[in-house]
Parts: structure tokens; sequence; C-alpha cells
């Protein structure tokens, strides 16, 4: 507020309402990993609006956005390079004893406590798939 950063302030803004509504309606104190999962939800949304705005010719408010994306992504831990993440899937599917495709949900769940926020769940999720085929 003192800075007059005004993108950044309505930014925040966003996200602690975001906080304070998932809380209300669930009726939960939030933990770090919730609070990582609403601003990765957040981050999505800001991808998905920016190339609908890109394909609709409003470069205005792309760059809105991506301004909005970056402020997000500021409160994000550092996500993981490749060669960690397929360092932990193999350590998940050794630990759950995973030997076939059905067996992916355990090590699914292994990984999402470890990986939430560092790296894209969808692509982990096609990564073990691939692993245990």
């Amino acid at each position: 507020m003192r800075a007059k950063d005004s993108e950044r302030l309505g930014t925040i803004r966003l996200l602690l309402s975001a906080i304070k509504q998932r809380e209300v309606d669930e009726r939960i104190t939030l933990t770090d990993t919730d609070i990582m999962s609403i601003i990765n939800k957040m981050v999505k949304q800001r991808v998905d609006a920016k190339a609908q705005f890109e394909s609709g010719n409003r470069p205005d408010l792309a760059t809105k956005e991506q301004q909005e994306m970056d402020i997000l992504k500021t409160y994000l831990p550092e996500p993981l390079d490749e060669t960690a993440i397929e360092a932990a899937i193999q350590a998940a599917i050794t630990t759950a004893q995973a030997t076939s495709i059905r067996d992916m949900a355990k090590v699914m769940a292994i990984l999402k406590g470890q990986l939430t926020g560092r790296a894209d769940m969808a692509q982990v999720s096609a990564k073990v798939k691939h692993a245990l085929t």
C-alpha cells in the first residue's frame, strides 16, 4: 500500500479473498499446502485467461493477467527441475511397491504431498503413468 503498487495490492487482495472464502466455506483453517494449491489454481486461471485474451486480440488484458500471474508466482516455492521430479517419481514407485498402472493412485498419493506447488501435477501424473506402463 505504501509503495503505491496498486497491481500488486489488488492481486494480494484477490488471493486473501480466495483463502478466506475457502476457510469460511469449508469451516477449516487452511494449511500451507492448501494455500499453495489455491495459489496454483489462481495461476492456472491466469494462464487460461491470458490465452483467451491473446486469441481474442486483447493484448492489454493479456498483459494484466501476466502481471498477476508473476505476482502470484512469487508466493510459490521454486519449481523442481525434471531430474528432481523423475527422482521423486522413482522413489514413490519404490516406496509404494508399484508394479502396474493399477498402483498409480498409491504413487500419486505419495507424490501429491511432496510435489504440490513445486511441479505441475498433471505432468507428474503423465510421467507416473508412463513409468508404470
